[in-house]
């Protein structure tokens, strides 16, 4: 392991709630920002390497299946917004309003980013924690945002306070967020939307990443459509 010469290496470009949750996770003896393997990592605890991602699991798949296939046990932080609050800020940055948003997220909305982490959800040395959380987005009236935001820019996310910790470790784990009287017989992503309350295209991509990665198949059509149901038996894990 390389400790950064530099402490600021890594946290340059980090928003407020990627620094938040470092420190949040933070626990005596930790090293934060220390290189593995040619990898900065968030956190060093012992053994384990700890990573905080506030965007896209797709840009983390190549480093994670890289240092999972070194032997690193990894554990990914994701927090989820179960509520947020929109501050709007004048081009200086002064404050200038403060409500709440309508859109409430919840653990299903993992489902979103998961097939990129289809082969590291598999391996026995990986588990990824979902924090649901309340958050402050800051928009900017910079004039630099898209047309639907009216040109107003998202510059942060601030962390109020984590609500709640729901911890997967094997692919099966996410059969967890489905609702349960859906996984008595074969169903349809249709079916899947609206036992979920998602749309469409949330139900497919939660269909395709959970047959990705092994937990599902499909076992014929109902009037034209996919039937899934789950798959028995234990999945197979990798490493």
């Amino acid at each position: 392991m390389e400790q950064p010469p530099d402490s600021h290496i890594g946290t340059l470009n980090e928003g407020s709630l990627h620094a938040a949750l470092k420190q949040t996770l933070r626990q005596p003896g930790d090293m934060l920002e220390v290189k593995v393997d040619g990898s900065f990592i968030d956190i060093v605890r012992g053994e384990t390497l700890i990573e905080i991602q506030t965007r896209s699991f797709a840009s983390m798949r190549r480093k994670l299946d890289k240092l999972l296939a070194l032997g690193h046990p990894i554990r990914l932080y994701h927090p989820v917004a179960l509520r947020k609050w929109i501050v709007r800020e004048d081009r200086q940055g002064t404050f200038l309003s403060r409500r709440k948003s309508p859109r409430k997220g919840s653990a299903f909305d993992v489902f979103d980013e998961l097939l990129s982490l289809r082969d590291a959800a598999a391996h026995s040395n990986f588990a990824l924690h979902l924090l649901l959380v309340e958050v402050e987005e800051v928009w900017r009236n910079d004039g630099k945002g898209s047309w639907r935001k009216k040109y107003w820019s998202v510059v942060d996310h601030r962390l109020l306070r984590v609500a709640e910790e729901v911890v997967f470790r094997t692919p099966r784990d996410y059969l967890a967020l489905l609702p349960a009287a859906l996984l008595e017989q074969p169903f349809t992503n249709a079916d899947l939307a609206k036992a979920a309350g998602c749309g469409r295209r949330l139900a497919g991509k939660t269909t395709y990443a959970l047959q990705a990665m092994g937990v599902l198949q499909r076992v014929g059509t109902r009037q034209r459509y996919h039937l899934f149901a789950v798959e028995p038996g234990e999945e197979t894990e990798k490493g």
